[in-house]
C-alpha cells in the first residue's frame, strides 16, 4: 500500500504528516518543526497512542529547517514506502484544484511571488529541496485560494483603477485548505446547512479568518489580496486605512518593506498588548495587563463583526463553526464572540463551550453553533492520493 507525505510549511514551523492511502486513509505519523530561528528549535513527533518523541535542534533559518526535515525523514524506515508527497500553497492566483509539480508549475509560481512573499518562497523552497534530493517523486501542490474561487465579482473586486484588476489584483481569501476539511465534517455530522444552508467558518489561530459559505460554495472571506488582510490575528495587522502607509513614510520615513514588516511581525495581537501574540498568555494577563485585555476585546470584538456582516451577505444563518487552535481551544473567546448575537439566534451554553463540546449552542437557539478540529494534512492527503490514482492502484 503506498504512503502519502504532507508538508505544510509556515513563518516559524513546518508540519508534516505521513498517511496510508488505505480506505479508510490511515495517519501513520505526524509532526513539526516549531520555534525556527529561535534560540532552540523543536521537533515534535506522535506515533499513535505512543508518547511523542521531541528532539530539540539548533535551526538558524528556513533553509537549515528543511534540510534538517529531509535528513530525518530520510532515516525513517516509512520514508520508503512514501510515493508522493503533498503540499500546501497559500496562493494559487487562479488555480481550482491540486495540481502536480512541474518546472512549468514551479515557474508560475516564482512569477506571483510578489503577490504572497510571505509565504510563497518558502513553500517553493520545500518543493525544490524535495525535488533535488528525491526527484522520482511525484508532488502535488493543493491551494489556499482554490476553495474562495466560487466568490462572485462583488465580493472579489477591488475599489482601485479597473487596470489593476488585469493584473491579477483582487480580493482571494486563504485558509481554505482548513475550510474545504470543515465543510466536509459538517456534511459527515449530518448538519443540513453543508449542502443546502448558510454557514460562517471561523478559523481562528495566530492567523485567523471567517469564510460565509452558502449552498456548499463560499460567497466571502475576511481575508483579501493577501492573508495580512481583514480580522485582527496574532502578528498581523487585519484590515487598515491605506492613508497609514502614507502617513508613516511623511513622519518616519517608513519604507514599503518596514511596513510589510510591522503589518505581518509586529502588529495585531502582539503589537496592541506589547507582551505576546498568544491568547492564552493573554488570557491569563487581563486581569492586570489592560493592554493584554483590549488586544482581547478587539480581536472578539472584529470577529463578531465579521460574523455580523456575513449573516447580512448570507441572509440569514444557520450554522456557525469555530476551528483553527483559537477557535478550538479558547472557551472564553468563544463565548465573548457570540456574546449579544441572539438577535441571530446564536444562544451558547456555557457549559458545553467550556467542555469544547462538538455542538455549543443550545437547544432554544436557531443556530447550531459547532466546534471542529480542523485537519488540513488529511485533505492534502486526500488530494494526492486521488491526484496520483492510488485509489485506482488499490482495487487492482
Amino acid at each position: 500500500m503506498p504512503n502519502v507525505l504532507t508538508i505544510n510549511g509556515g513563518s516559524s514551523s513546518i508540519r508534516f504528516a505521513i498517511f496510508a492511502a488505505g480506505r479508510p486513509m490511515v495517519r501513520l505519523l505526524q509532526g513539526r518543526i516549531e520555534r525556527i530561528g529561535g534560540p532552540v528549535a523543536r521537533l515534535t513527533v506522535e506515533h499513535g497512542e505512543r508518547v511523542p518523541t521531541l528532539i530539540e535542534v539548533e535551526i538558524k533559518d528556513r533553509i537549515s529547517a528543511i534540510g534538517f526535515l529531509i535528513d530525518w525523514l530520510e532515516s525513517q524506515p516509512l520514508f520508503k514506502t512514501i510515493e508522493g508527497v503533498g503540499h500546501r500553497v497559500v496562493h494559487g492566483l487562479m488555480h481550482t484544484k491540486p495540481e502536480l509539480v512541474t518546472t512549468k508549475l514551479l515557474v508560475e509560481l516564482k512569477h506571483i511571488i510578489p503577490f504572497d512573499p510571505e509565504h510563497l518562497p518558502r513553500e517553493i523552497e520545500l518543493i525544490e529541496a524535495l525535488r533535488l534530493r528525491h526527484a522520482e517523486l511525484p508532488q502535488v501542490v493543493c491551494f489556499d485560494t482554490a476553495f474562495h474561487r466560487t466568490m462572485p465579482l462583488v465580493a472579489t473586486q477591488l475599489p482601485i483603477p479597473r487596470r489593476y484588476a488585469a493584473k491579477g489584483v483582487q480580493r482571494y481569501g486563504f485558509h481554505g485548505l482548513s475550510y474545504t476539511y470543515l465543510m466536509q465534517e459538517l456534511a459527515r455530522l449530518g448538519d443540513p446547512a453543508a449542502a443546502r444552508g448558510r454557514v460562517i467558518l471561523a478559523h481562528l489561530g495566530s492567523g485567523a479568518s471567517l469564510a460565509a459559505v452558502r449552498a456548499g460554495s463560499c460567497i466571502d472571506t475576511s481575508m483579501g489580496f493577501t492573508p495580512t488582510a481583514g480580522l485582527v490575528m496574532g502578528t498581523r495587522s487585519g484590515d487598515l486605512d491605506p492613508g497609514l502607509m502614507s502617513y508613516l513614510t511623511l513622519t518616519e520615513s517608513m519604507t514599503a518593506t518596514q511596513f510589510q514588516i510591522m503589518t505581518n511581525h509586529e502588529s495585531g495581537l502582539l503589537g496592541l498588548s506589547e507582551s505576546s501574540a498568544d491568547v492564552r498568555d493573554l488570557l491569563d494577563r487581563e486581569a492586570s495587563d489592560p493592554r493584554a485585555a483590549e488586544a482581547l476585546a478587539l480581536f472578539c470584538y472584529q470577529a463578531k463583526k465579521w460574523i455580523g456582516s456575513f449573516a447580512a451577505a448570507l441572509g440569514g444563518l444557520d450554522t456557525l463553526v469555530f476551528a483553527g487552535g483559537i477557535g478550538e481551544n479558547a472557551a472564553p473567546v468563544r463565548e465573548r464572540i457570540c456574546d449579544g448575537m441572539d438577535f441571530l439566534g446564536i444562544d451558547i451554553d456555557e457549559n458545553a463551550n467550556r467542555r469544547h463540546a462538538q455542538r455549543i449552542s443550545t437547544d432554544t437557539g436557531s443556530v447550531a453553533v459547532r466546534v471542529i478540529r480542523t485537519d488540513e494534512e488529511s485533505v492534502i492527503a486526500t488530494a494526492v492520493i486521488q491526484l496520483l490514482g492510488f485509489e485506482s492502484k488499490q482495487e487492482i
